[in-house]
């Protein structure tokens, strides 16, 4: 897969998506949000990869957030930044999302983070939300999903003060999973990623899909019930009974249900 503001590699059953404009503080853009849904709905599509891993080129910046510029001047939908549709794709894609994080983590790229289903960060990054001090604001992933991580009080601070967050204090006040030496960074994460996708890759899409059910609504809860269970029905001699009596326009036999 080629793409302009991201690249895309994979490393056994490890893909790896990396936010690739270091000298602009790896920023995502309309098109850089639209490359990494695009790429995840392509890994979704394979069973090769098992586990993805989300970091930012350099050593750095993780990413500091989204970039406006070459928006359509609008305030429908054209004007809006793609972020969500980034977001979903995370939150959708059935396979683990560990975010790797080399850096500053701010804004937008510290929702980023969190929207990842774990986290594992060098010593050196720093996490911090600026959106009240710089004119903007997340009230939606940024807030639900923080308050999920670090509890209401302590998500309303970070949200009201914008502190500096070391990667130390992230991990202790459940912000982040794992801290690790700067230059041990890209090996451990891909030992942590291996670790997981050593899982039974059923049981890990049931698990997020279970815990993304409760702020997913029918579109959460369908993640399970249509993407997990309806495949698993369609092999059933229910099914095949019920869908034969069909199309033979016959009265079906329920003593083949339950088989």
């Amino acid at each position: 897969m080629t793409f302009s503001e991201i690249t895309y590699e994979e490393d056994g059953p490890v893909g790896i998506i990396t936010l690739n404009r270091p000298d602009n503080g790896n920023m995502f853009t309309e098109t850089m949000c639209h490359e990494i849904r695009d790429c995840i709905e392509k890994i979704r599509r394979e069973t090769r990869t098992r586990v993805v891993v989300l970091t930012g080129a350099g050593d750095r910046f993780f990413c500091i957030g989204g970039q406006k510029d070459g928006m359509e001047k609008t305030k429908l939908y054209a004007g809006v930044l793609p972020t969500l549709e980034m977001y979903e794709a995370i939150d959708k894609l059935q396979k683990p999302v560990v975010a790797s994080v080399n850096g500053f983590a701010v804004g937008g790229g510290n929702v980023l983070q969190m929207v990842c289903d774990v986290t594992i960060a060098k010593e050196s990054a720093v996490f911090r939300q600026v959106g009240p001090m710089m004119g903007s604001f997340d009230a939606g992933y940024g807030t639900w999903y923080l308050e999920d991580l670090v509890g209401k009080k302590r998500a309303k601070d970070i949200w009201y003060t914008n502190p500096k967050i070391s990667a130390e204090e992230a991990a202790r006040i459940g912000l982040i999973n794992r801290v690790v030496p700067d230059d041990q960074l890209k090996e451990k994460t891909l030992e942590y990623a291996l670790e997981i996708a050593e899982r039974g890759a059923f049981a890990l899409a049931s698990i997020k899909g279970a815990f993304n059910a409760r702020h997913g609504g029918v579109g959460g809860l369908s993640r399970v019930t249509h993407d997990l269970l309806l495949s698993q029905y369609l092999g059933t001699e229910e099914h095949k009974e019920l869908n034969t009596s069909f199309n033979e326009r016959r009265a079906p036999d329920p003593s083949k249900f339950g088989q």
